[in-house]
């Protein structure tokens, strides 16, 4: 359903009225666009006299082609052009007096920054951070991202990556993927990065999953068939995967993208068996699988009925333990998930923030949030990463039939004033499941355009 607000304030006569009012109304995100450039340049770098990382970040971005600005004074606030964006190596900082540093980089830049501008801050580990000090000023940066990102306005958007020793190598993904259009939706988020897990190419344009399978639930429509959509336009063979009943629904999606369909109800007492073995004796095995199939019933406990609980439980997460778990049995030849490989979860908001009328969902989407923490050890020496994507308030089928005024609220209740689309959930599945991502894992990135309520 279109947003009526979001299409008033961006005419003249609503931009007019803001004006005059003096508040800021939602903008049109600057989304991806296949065929232009995924970040929008010059970046202005700046960073801490201590800072490690800001050659290695001057080098990614110029990996990437992106015109690079000196945040040191050469042609820093006063010089050059406009930045689209700011990173700042913040590692380094010890103390609280050290946090001035970032402010003075920062402060008089945030006002030029344009529509969809990007803020970046790369820091310490806290845990790593080798002093209390230091630890300090490391958890600071994660304050000082979260309120940016409240301030900035008009589609703009701060991010915080945490750098572990090692990382070097592998932050060049995660600042690509922060920095582009690609996360317009994604805001307010702290990343963490470590060293690469496995394999680690560099990363590849047009193609990034060329060769490789990928499977997706609940992909006959919505955000999975939009997850499908994109991963095979990045090269990957799809098998798309839903239920019996969206038979003909999940065929059209597979047949648009060159991928293959498997209709199954991932509850189903031999689904995770039949899976695997469809995966192993069609496909060879599986590179990455996303779980994005899910259900709502929604009720207060004092009115749910158990079939309703069981429903939600056993779809959202116990499907998830089953076949997660035949992905990674031992089988002829090895695992069903080769080396090298990804999974990717489907949690939400509601299982970090909680939902009235949700105890169901909620549970079953922290209970995916365990189960990304405590698998992605355990696989890492495969190669494996486990990560998931949490959305909030994303325009779908399921939004459009809320009431008026919910679904308002809904919409309004984030720092970028609208709700997101199925594309920003999938833009950050994409991610997720990129080979050259190897540094992050056991991670849960909120897709919710920084939602005031638990993110």
């Amino acid at each position: 359903m279109a947003d009526v607000l979001q299409k008033f304030t961006s005419s003249s006569p609503g931009r007019a009225l803001l004006r005059r009012l003096g508040v800021q109304g939602p903008v049109v995100l600057p989304r991806h666009e296949p065929g232009r450039p995924e970040i929008a340049g010059p970046v202005l770098l700046g960073g801490t006299d201590a800072g490690r990382l800001r050659p290695a970040l001057a080098g990614i971005l110029r990996g990437a082609g992106v015109p690079v600005l000196r945040g040191d004074g050469a042609d820093g606030p006063d010089h050059g052009p406009d930045p689209a964006a700011l990173v700042f190596d913040a590692t380094g900082l010890c103390g609280s007096a050290a946090l001035a540093e970032l402010y003075e980089f920062a402060h008089p830049l945030v006002r030029r920054l344009p529509v969809g501008g990007r803020v970046v801050i790369v820091g310490d580990v806290p845990e790593a951070a080798g002093s209390a000090g230091a630890a300090t000023a490391a958890h600071a940066l994660e304050g000082f991202t979260r309120s940016l990102g409240k301030e900035l306005g008009r589609g703009g958007t701060c991010q915080l990556l945490r750098a572990d020793p090692g990382a070097e190598q592998a932050l060049d993904s995660p600042l690509r993927f922060l920095l582009s259009r690609r996360s317009a939706y994604v805001s307010g988020q702290v990343v963490r990065v470590g060293p690469p897990v496995g394999a680690h190419p560099s990363p590849r344009a047009g193609a990034p999953q060329a060769g490789r399978t990928v499977a997706v639930t609940g992909a006959a429509r919505g955000i999975g068939a939009v997850v499908a959509e994109l991963l095979a336009r990045d090269g990957a063979h799809l098998l798309c995967l839903d239920l019996p009943a969206r038979r003909e629904e999940l065929e059209r999606t597979a047949a648009r993208i060159g991928g293959t369909a498997l209709a199954v109800d991932v509850t189903a007492a031999d689904a995770s068996e039949m899976i695997a073995a469809h995966l192993r004796e069609r496909h060879g095995g599986v590179d990455v699988f996303v779980h994005n199939a899910g259900v709502t019933r929604d009720r207060t406990l004092a009115r749910m009925a158990r079939a309703e609980w069981d429903t939600v439980l056993d779809v959202n997460l116990g499907a998830v333990e089953r076949i997660t778990a035949a992905l990674l049995a031992d089988g002829p030849g090895g695992p069903v998930l080769r080396d090298g490989g990804a999974l990717v979860c489907t949690s939400s908001i509601g299982g970090i923030a909680g939902n009235r009328g949700q105890t169901n969902y909620g549970a079953a989407k922290a209970g995916l949030i365990g189960l990304v923490r405590a698998l992605a050890p355990v696989v890492a020496g495969r190669g494996v990463r486990v990560n998931a994507v949490a959305p909030g308030f994303i325009e779908t089928d399921m939004t459009a039939r809320m009431p008026l005024m919910v679904r308002e609220a809904g919409r309004r209740m984030n720092s970028l004033g609208q709700g997101g689309l199925p594309v920003d959930v999938a833009e950050a599945v994409r991610w997720l499941a990129e080979p050259a991502n190897a540094g992050v894992t056991g991670q849960v990135l909120r897709v919710c355009g920084q939602s005031l309520i638990g993110a």
